[in-house]
Order: C-alpha cells, then sequence, then structure tokens
C-alpha cells in the first residue's frame, strides 16, 4: 500500500493567496495558513508528513519567514511525531513573543551552521583566520561572521527600525587596512551562509553582499543596553579559546526588555543531543563524528536549547543536519533541570580559563560543600546549557579583582536555566541586574548558578562561610 505526503508549501492570508518567500504587511488581526498538497502525491515507502498550520502574527511586517515544504525532506518521521511538532508549534504561536523567538532561533541555527564551517577549516589551517584582541584572546573570522548573519536577519525579519544589539565585537578591527584579507574571508563567509538561508526558512538576500554591506551590517550592533526598552544581547561565539581548539562554544542571542532578559537562545555546535555522548574529553567527540556518516541521525553533534520568561518551559531541537530543511519546531523535546539536591551527588562546571576566575576558591568552597564528583570543565555558555538539561547541577564563577562581568556572557543561559527550573544568582542570592549597560554592575562577588533552591542555598552559605578566608 502506498502513503502519501500532504505538505506545507504555499502562505494563504486571510484576503488573498500569496506564494512562498514574497514579502507581505499582515494586520494585527491577519493570520497566515500553510496548506499544500502535491498534484501527483508522491509515494513513500513508510510513513507520512501532514501538516497544516495556522500561525498568528501580529504586525509583522517585512516578514521573510518562509516556512518551507517538507516535500524536499526524507519523510522518515512517524506520523505521531509530525502531530507532537504540530502541537508544539500551535501552542508557541500563541505566546507572546512567538515571532521573536521563531526568528531567533533561525539565526541561532543559521549561525551554529557557519561556525562548524569555519571551525572545521581553522582546526586544520589557522592561517589568516585568527587575530588577538586586546584582552589577547582569540579571534576568528566566525566572530564577524556570525555578528553580520545574526545582525541582517534580526533586522531583515523583524525591521531595522526594531533592531538594537548589543554584541561584542566592533567594526574597527574590519575596517583596518591591515586588514584587508580578513575582511574579505568575512564577506566570503557571510554570503556563503546568507545563500543557504532558505533551508532555514529565510529568504536569502537578492544579490550578493558587498564589503561595505557587510561593515555596515556589523556596525549596526553598538547599543549599550540600558534599563529602558528593548535590545538584543549577542555574544557571536561564546568561549573563542575552546572554538579554536576544536572544543566546546556556543552562539548566544537574547532578548532583554526593560532591563529583564525576556528570551533567550543557545546554540552549542559541539554538545549532543544525546547525554550518553557527552564526554569530558572533546576530540573523542571529534574521532566518533568523523567516523559516522554525515547522514546519520544516530550521532546528533549539536544543539541549541531556548526559553522565554515566564513560560516555566525550556527547550531543546537539535542543529539541522546537512541538507535538511528546518520546519518548527524542529523536533524540539523539553529540558528539565536535574532533581538532585544532594552536594555529593552533584556535578560542578567551573570555567576552563583561570585568567577570568579563581579555581582555587571554587575548588576549595566545592569540597568544603560536599562536591565530590569530576567537576565539568567546559568553555562558554555550555556550562548553562548542561545544568538546563540535567547534565550538572551547580555552577560557580568568582571573577579576579578588575574583571567585570559582561552581559552577553550570561543573558541567554540565566533564563533558560530558570526556565528550565533552575536558580541563577549573584553570591549574595540577588537576581543578576541586566539593566545596568554593558556589564553586570553591583554583582555581590560571584555568580552562582544550580539546579533547584534547595541545593542553591546550600552553595550560599558555602560562600559565606569561605569568604573571609578567600584572597578575592
Amino acid at each position: 500500500m502506498s502513503l502519501y505526503c500532504s505538505i506545507s508549501a504555499t502562505i494563504i492570508p486571510r484576503s488573498s493567496m500569496l506564494l512562498l518567500g514574497q514579502t507581505s504587511r499582515y494586520n494585527n488581526n491577519d493570520a497566515f495558513t500553510l496548506t499544500h498538497v502535491s498534484e501527483q502525491p508522491q509515494p513513500l515507502v513508510r510513513g507520512s508528513c501532514s501538516i497544516s498550520l495556522s500561525l498568528p502574527y501580529n504586525n509583522f511586517s517585512r516578514s521573510h519567514i518562509a516556512f518551507l515544504s517538507k516535500f524536499d525532506q526524507t519523510c522518515s518521521s512517524s506520523v505521531m511525531e509530525e502531530e507532537e511538532d504540530h502541537k508544539k508549534l500551535s501552542l508557541f504561536s500563541k505566546e507572546e513573543y512567538f515571532k521573536e523567538l521563531d526568528v531567533a532561533v533561525r539565526a541561532v541555527q543559521m549561525a551554529s551552521s557557519l561556525c562548524q564551517r569555519v571551525q572545521d577549516t581553522l582546526i586544520s589551517n589557522t592561517n589568516h583566520q585568527v587575530e588577538s584582541k586586546d584582552d589577547n584572546s582569540p579571534v576568528t573570522v566566525a566572530d564577524w561572521s556570525v555578528q553580520a548573519v545574526v545582525s541582517w536577519i534580526l533586522s531583515d525579519c523583524l525591521g531595522t527600525e526594531n533592531i538594537s544589539i548589543v554584541a561584542e565585537e566592533d567594526v574597527q578591527t574590519l575596517s583596518k587596512d591591515n586588514s584587508s584579507e580578513l575582511l574579505q574571508s568575512v564577506v566570503k563567509t557571510v554570503n556563503e551562509c546568507l545563500a543557504e538561508a532558505p533551508r532555514f526558512g529565510i529568504q536569502k538576500p537578492k544579490s550578493s553582499l558587498g564589503t561595505s554591506e557587510v561593515l555596515d551590517i556589523i556596525s549596526r550592533c553598538n547599543s549599550t543596553g540600558g534599563p529602558f526598552g528593548r535590545f538584543w544581547v549577542l555574544d557571536p561565539v561564546d568561549g573563542t579559546l575552546g572554538f579554536v581548539r576544536g572544543d566546546q562554544y556556543a552562539v548566544a542571542l537574547a532578548l532583554v526588555e526593560n532591563g529583564e532578559v525576556v528570551l533567550g537562545v543557545l546554540g552549542c555546535p559541539n554538545y549532543p543531543m544525546r547525554k550518553e555522548w557527552l564526554s569530558y574529553q572533546h576530540r573523542y567527540h571529534r574521532i566518533v563524528s568523523k567516523l559516522t556518516p554525515p547522514s546519520s541521525e544516530s550521532w546528533n553533534k549539536g544543539c541549541v536549547l531556548y526559553a522565554k520568561k515566564g513560560s516555566g518551559k525550556a527547550w531543546m531541537q537539535p542543529l539541522l543536519h546537512v541538507n535538511k530543511m528546518f520546519v518548527w519546531p524542529n523536533h524540539a523535546k523539553q529540558v528539565f533541570v536535574s532533581s538532585i539536591d544532594h552536594p555529593a551527588l552533584a556535578t560542578f562546571c567551573e570555567p576552563v580559563e583561570k585568567a577570568n576566575s579563581s579555581h582555587s576558591f571554587t575548588a576549595g568552597l566545592a569540597h568544603s560543600v560536599g562536591l565530590r564528583k569530576q567537576p565539568l570543565r567546559v568553555y562558554s555558555m555550555v556550562k548553562y546549557a548542561a545544568i538546563a538539561r540535567g547534565d550538572a547541577e551547580v555552577f560557580m564563577k568568582f571573577a579576579r579583582a578588575g574583571y567585570k562581568e559582561k552581559i552577553w556572557d550570561h543573558a541567554a543561559g540565566v533564563i533558560i536555566i530558570q526556565e528550565a527550573g533552575g536558580v541563577v544568582t549573584d553570591a549574595g542570592g540577588c537576581p543578576l541586574d541586566f539593566s545596568k549597560g554593558l556589564y553586570l554592575e553591583g554583582l555581590d562577588r560571584g555568580i552562582i548558578a544550580c539546579s533547584g533552591a534547595s541545593l542553591h542555598e546550600k552553595i550560599i552559605d558555602a560562600v559565606d562561610a569561605s569568604w573571609g578566608s578567600s584572597s578575592l
């Protein structure tokens, strides 16, 4: 018996029909429905795909989001899986910030794909790919390329007039006369990434971006944050040392409104979906991924986590496989923090870099509170991801004197842990304040993230008891 595939491929507003990918303006009460059945149904070997979606998009002007057909994919998912994704989409679409979250997740998916390609090149050939910043941490072409791509997507999908971005990189380095080769590499990488935009459900530029256009979209990321209004916070490659060493890193994007983080998206290209693949030695992951065929679904190398304020839910979806089309919510599953609240059973995360944090104090503190398990040392906000999905229970960071925590190093990770059921505060138990500009001003000693309130209280008590004897 042959089974057939009913596919989403046409956007039909209430008043008229529009073809996929057209630019349109929707009024407050407009909605569009995605429905299409191929004229000549194609027999499938197994399974079927059927989608019919109705999405309210309020004031979604200049929308370039294109919900693409699944017809070009191998429809091997079961009907139950597709129906479950449909239910999730229906749930998401009715919530506040759905439009912004949808665009942000697609942008981080694209940025993560870009980073994977650049990292593969970087590991084998670092010539002209690495520069040095003032703080001596390496910067790769991926930093500027991701910033350009995310800036372009947010502006094009949500409207340039609505976009304000706080980001780590500025355009000055790329504008120098001796950076022309690096700039050309960035322009090439950006255009290669944007050419694949339709695969992620986003309309690509009408023509390739030139040097001046790339510099312009990077320079738009010049917001200084603050307590009022709305701005995005972007760390294009968080954990750059991990990135250049072929280890863990993250692409972090958050939306802040009137000083509060309202949504966060965290792309972790080297952090596997399946916990059983988790290993503290990332080189083992790289060997296994090389042995596994690119088309294999058994090795999910990376993931994207996201959450919205007040939802009480955090989600994780796999990075899009090569030659696959993104269809929201991309088989997302809800993640939860661990239920472990006894320190002796908890896994402790700490930064790999010693320059900006005190390993000796956190190690002594971990011992005093009863943390006995091998610590998980990973680069970047992957530590936040580990706690949000239950792979670890505690993250502590106590900066050395003179170091100021930047908002882009924490915003996305904090809200994901909180909505997954965890707690993140400073060492005094106060919420982190993202309303003071580029830095987490007024931070009490350090940052403590835990999988639950009980464990969090024990850690804070231990900090209070040990702080007087520390040299921080």
